[in-house]
């Protein structure tokens, strides 16, 4: 049979694009297809706009530490339609970034919802209906609020980028990396911030000990955090919304947002009618190739729900080519992924946690915890932290865990030897980098535990 295509890609996120892009260069006829902006979370209403408005809202605390430091400063307060204007031009020019990727390496472009007509069949929005050799869904995924009496009436992530004017006061309801990020981001912008997050404390998932700093100084910045505390209900009310939470508090913010999970962009897609399997949330079930329930019909990043980070939506999205183009069967290792949030301090990690580790094997634990030149001398009573996870046995180190300023530069590079099976020995010959907060990772010599 004669396909229109070799590859349609539905969805034009950074996966989606990358695919598309590295098929076409190889010679493959290629399509792709986005109904809403190109970029996708990431470029669009994630990483790249939340970053930008992470260095914005460092700067009170850089000001006062230029001060510290004998500098006279004259600064006004922070003017958010300006900012806004700047950061949403830089937007639309990283996608006009992406549809030129895809226009100079011949990959046809359609400003259209796709879904599936059957197995190697693709229907847009427009009426059109293309056939292609393989489908690949790259569509990623969208935040849900949880089914509560008012939720209409908050915000998620996505909003969190439109504001006419910043709001004076805040809830964010979740502890995940999203929820932290933005109350961070938000009270360094001056917004007067309350988290509610219901578990027993934030960042579930993470090394305990990192969290627990990070929690500790996000209080310390000014940030409300109620840990154990739910939302029960939300009702409309005079300057904002009116929130009745599980701690017995009834307060009125003027904005709400819930920051409680996000979900698969799968539904609606004909994507079972044509056999492809679906998880229990919505993901599309894959192999360690990439590869749905039907041959011809492939998915990555998000919508796969494995590791939703988008150097691994890149990541799969080169594994798939190489599989499926290139005659090179490659899985994607999704093995040891050094991740950063940027929460205020940020925190970079790699590996097990050390509760994780306790229950394979036993660990020693290499932990420095201390004030950083800059900020003490500033003034400030801002810790960071330096940890390692050690097997007894190899002697490898399983797990790296940073809470510092600067720790997502930092774990990319430790990162590195940790991927490489690095040892504690190998740490300990290299030769420390004086005087930065790094150097601690390679000094520490005596384990704080052994476990």
């Amino acid at each position: 049979m004669k396909f229109d295509y070799d590859l349609f890609v539905i969805g034009g996120g950074s996966g989606g694009v990358r695919a598309a892009r590295v098929a076409a260069q190889g010679g493959a006829r290629v399509a792709l297809a986005e109904e809403d902006r190109y970029g996708g979370t990431c470029v669009i209403r994630g990483c790249v706009p939340k970053k930008l408005m992470v260095f914005a809202s460092e700067f009170p605390d850089m000001m006062s530490d230029a001060q510290a430091f004998g500098w006279t400063v004259h600064a006004g307060g922070f003017d958010w339609p300006v900012f806004k204007s700047k950061l949403h031009a830089e937007l639309d020019r990283l996608e006009g970034v992406y549809r030129n990727i895809l226009k100079s390496n011949g990959v046809d472009s359609h400003d259209a919802r796709a879904t599936l007509a059957d197995a190697h069949t693709v229907e847009l929005s427009t009426g059109a209906r293309f056939t292609a050799k393989h489908i690949l869904v790259a569509t990623g995924g969208h935040p849900v609020k949880p089914d509560l009496p008012g939720v209409e009436h908050a915000l998620t992530s996505n909003d969190m980028f439109h504001f006419e004017a910043l709001p004076k006061s805040i809830l964010i309801n979740g502890g995940g990396y999203i929820a932290c990020e933005f109350a961070g981001i938000l009270n360094g912008l001056g917004v007067e911030v309350t988290q509610y997050y219901r578990g027993a404390q934030i960042l579930r998932g993470f090394d305990s000990e990192a969290r627990g700093l990070v929690s500790e100084e996000m209080i310390q910045s000014g940030i409300d955090l109620h840990l154990g505390t739910n939302v029960l209900e939300m009702t409309p009310a005079k300057g904002g919304t009116s929130v009745k939470a599980s701690n017995g508090i009834t307060k009125t913010f003027e904005t709400v947002m819930f920051a409680t999970g996000r979900a698969p962009n799968s539904s609606d897609m004909g994507l079972e009618a044509a056999g492809v399997k679906l998880g229990r949330k919505g993901e599309i079930v894959v192999d360690e190739y990439s590869q749905t329930s039907v041959p011809s019909i492939y998915a990555i990043g998000d919508v796969t729900d494995r590791v939703n980070l988008t150097p691994v939506a890149i990541r799969e999205a080169m594994g798939f080519v190489e599989t499926v183009f290139n005659g090179n069967p490659t899985p994607v290792d999704h093995h040891l992924i050094p991740t950063a949030i940027f929460t205020q301090p940020e925190m970079g990690t790699i590996g097990l946690s050390e509760e994780d580790a306790r229950e394979i094997e036993p660990v020693e634990i290499y932990c420095s915890s201390f004030k950083p030149m800059q900020q003490s001398f500033a003034g400030r009573s801002a810790r960071v932290m330096m940890k390692l996870i050690v097997s007894v046995a190899s002697r490898k180190i399983l797990g790296c865990h940073i809470v510092a300023p600067g720790a997502g530069e930092m774990i990319q590079l430790a990162g590195i030897a940790v991927k490489m099976g690095a040892t504690k020995e190998d740490f300990d010959r290299t030769v420390a980098v004086h005087p930065t907060m790094a150097e601690e990772i390679v000094t520490m010599k005596t384990p704080t535990r052994v476990s």
